[in-house]
């Protein structure tokens, strides 16, 4: 399914034919699609690898973020991250650059896979908290380090009071929603310095091997910037989670807020951008403001 007006389609054919240009000993091995979000197609090639392929232009540069900076990361963090392998050219076949990674094995977080919640929030937590700890390497919020999540709260107002516009009458409580985003908007910006994020610490991208958060994937995001952007997908998960989360991280009330204008922001932007193309990451962004909702501290 095309999700976006610049998109660039691409199937097994087509990655079948890069690796035979680039990496002729891995053409013959088995090739199966395995999954898709909303800026990366992905596919599992032979028991070891797995082959990203962007959706559009925009996020070729997250792919090359990627190879640049995890092998950096990889050593210094408590769970396993992507291991890029090869570093796939723009070609005659499909005008982007696009990357093959080490396999992976896990589930995505989710009640069947995840053993002990409180567990895993604090699992999440120790990852977090290792990641923001990280040199800077000589890395600012610049260039493709340079995203909208990490930024202050109101860089992000005039797009947010669209997409709360196109969710009235889509979205239960959406008032109740922009009053907490504005309340938070309103809060003194974040005294801590700028850190590394993921930015999209989601289930997705969270995988559990025997019960128990094992790997983080999809770096496509990453960023410096303040610390708050980075909580807002604990949204995402049941309540003990959430609880053993925070408590582990020790925030504040202001970050609690501030963070969870970020979960509504996020949500509110992917229900109004893929309401039409993309139904199942519309439920996921539908879930977590009624997660939301129904849940304060």
């Amino acid at each position: 399914m095309t999700l976006h007006d610049d998109e660039i389609p691409v199937d097994e054919t087509i990655v079948r034919a890069l690796l035979r240009a680039e990496r002729p000993e891995w053409a013959g091995l088995p090739l199966a699609r395995a999954g898709a979000g909303t800026d990366n197609t992905m596919f599992r090639l032979g028991d070891e690898l797995l082959v990203r392929v962007p959706r559009r232009p925009f996020t070729a540069g997250m792919l090359s973020k990627e190879r640049h900076w995890l092998p950096r990361f990889a050593p210094l963090l408590p769970l396993a991250v992507p291991e890029p392998v090869h570093d796939g050219r723009p070609s005659a076949v499909f005008p982007l650059p696009w990357s093959v990674y080490r396999w992976i094995d896990g589930a995505e977080a989710g009640p069947d896979t995840v053993r002990d919640w409180p567990a895993f929030g604090r699992d999440l937590a120790a990852f977090v908290r290792e990641l923001h700890g990280l040199d800077p390497m000589d890395a600012s919020r610049a260039g493709d380090l340079c995203l909208y999540r990490g930024g202050a709260l109101r860089d992000a107002g005039d797009w947010t009071g669209r997409s709360f516009a196109e969710c009235a009458g889509l979205v239960p409580g959406i008032d109740a929603l922009e009053r907490m985003w504005r309340e938070a908007v309103a809060l003194p910006d974040p005294a801590a310095p700028h850190v590394w994020l993921h930015s999209d610490l989601k289930p997705t991208n969270l995988l559990v091997r025997d019960g128990a958060l094992h790997a983080v994937i999809d770096f496509a995001g990453l960023t410096r910037g303040f610390p708050d952007a980075e909580h807002a997908t604990i949204w995402d998960f049941p309540a003990p989670a959430r609880e053993a989360y925070w408590a582990a991280l020790d925030l504040d009330d202001a970050t609690w807020r501030r963070a969870r204008a970020w979960a509504i922001v996020v949500a509110t932007g992917g229900i109004a951008y893929y309401r039409d193309t993309f139904p199942a990451f519309v439920a996921e962004c539908r879930a977590r403001l009624t997660s939301v909702l129904a849940f304060d501290r």
